[in-house]
């Protein structure tokens, strides 16, 4: 029997849970404003008769210390399993407390031991799921995760989180499919928006970035995986004083395929990589080693994109030998360098086609020019 109130207020929860999730009709579960409710980490499952809604008008904090994780799954914090037609708004808060988990990580100091840390709000095979007006801050680490998620909008929502805290992407989808991601701005110290592997008709539009490391397909591939990532569009964004841009990173040694993507409407200002294709991504602190097999790229767009880089690199396409770039295409591009010096765009087995005005220019090698080079032995070595 709980006798702290701390227990009581964990049981009252999972008590109200099961209530709402039992009636044949809508129901409500409200966080009143005006106060703090702890939360240690919790799992709510489906299915539900009723469509419920969380209504988080006041603030929801996670425990400070990781060792209220102790027993328990350490990558998990608040976990929605199996909800159909699950609703989270109501203008209120979600603080992951993430500080303790950041200083412990290995990206901070590399003396430590690289370790899981909790997302802050994971929904896993969740259908017709909506997010509205709400603001996540300071994850343990990813602070929105999408897995296996059918049919999702995600609107006006704030993610938060310092720049140095490592591995906080904003919103990360994953094998998940019908998503919409709108209206929001994300500042984190990592990706603002990932779509990882298995992914397809996928929308970001109208989002608000940086500082953090861009809106990235991937990465996809690692550890000899296969990914397939289709039919994504990226449509109105301005990113600010972020590593990347529009970017896709994906391992050596992968395989499936990136293929379908459009980036286009984006203003970057001071940005590292606005237009980025990386086929060799390694974020490891030993070199990845070189292997021929490759997630394949294809037709990609990049259009409407304009504003600064902080380098003198815009657009960098580093494609892979055995399974290069093909059907990419940029249109409407002009990315100046923030220091006044000459902007520069850089290829590597990289095909595609321009049109209309492209600065810097393209460095194409032609689609057709592909198909008579493709049977060539490859370079032995390249630099960008």
């Amino acid at each position: 029997m709980c006798k702290d109130s701390l227990c009581k207020f964990f049981m009252a929860l999972m008590e109200a849970w099961k209530m709402a999730c039992s009636f044949p009709t809508r129901v409500r579960i409200v966080f009143p404003a005006s106060n703090t409710f702890l939360v240690h980490p919790l799992e709510l499952h489906g299915p539900c008769r009723s469509r419920v809604t969380l209504r988080i008008h006041g603030i929801i904090n996670a425990p400070k210390d990781p060792n209220a994780w102790a027993g328990l799954n350490p990558r998990k914090w608040l976990y929605f399993r199996g909800v159909n037609h699950l609703t989270l708004e109501g203008g209120g808060e979600i603080n992951g407390m993430g500080y303790e988990w950041w200083m412990s990580s290995c990206k901070i100091n590399s003396t430590n031991p690289c370790r899981h840390a909790p997302t802050a709000i994971t929904f896993h095979k969740c259908k017709n799921l909506k997010i509205h007006h709400l603001l996540v801050i300071d994850s343990q680490q990813m602070h929105v995760a999408l897995t296996s998620c059918l049919r999702v909008v995600a609107s006006n929502l704030k993610v938060i989180a310092p720049a140095f805290s490592p591995n906080t992407d904003g919103i990360h989808i994953s094998a998940s499919k019908g998503v919409m991601v709108k209206n929001s701005i994300i500042s984190t110290g990592d990706d603002c928006v990932s779509i990882v592997g298995n992914s397809s008709r996928i929308l970001i539009k109208d989002i608000t970035c940086g500082p953090g490391h861009g809106i990235s397909i991937g990465s996809l591939g690692k550890r000899n995986t296969s990914a397939q990532v289709r039919n994504v569009r990226v449509d109105g964004a301005v990113l600010s004083n972020t590593k990347n841009g529009a970017r896709i990173k994906t391992w050596q040694g992968g395989s499936g395929s990136a293929t379908d993507i459009i980036f286009k409407n984006m203003l970057m200002k001071n940005v590292s990589n606005p237009i980025i294709i990386d086929q060799y991504y390694c974020d490891s602190n030993r070199p990845c080693a070189n292997q021929t097999s490759a997630v394949k790229v294809e037709d990609i767009s990049f259009i409407h994109i304009k504003g600064t880089t902080a380098t003198n690199k815009a657009i960098k396409f580093a494609c892979s030998d055995t399974s290069p770039c093909v059907g990419l295409y940029l249109e409407d591009i002009l990315l100046l360098s923030e220091d006044a010096k000459i902007s520069t765009s850089s290829c590597w087995q990289a095909y595609g086609l321009s049109s209309g005005p492209v600065y810097p220019p393209s460095c194409f090698l032609g689609n057709e020019n592909f198909i008579q080079q493709k049977v060539q032995p490859a370079p032995t070595s390249h630099s960008f």
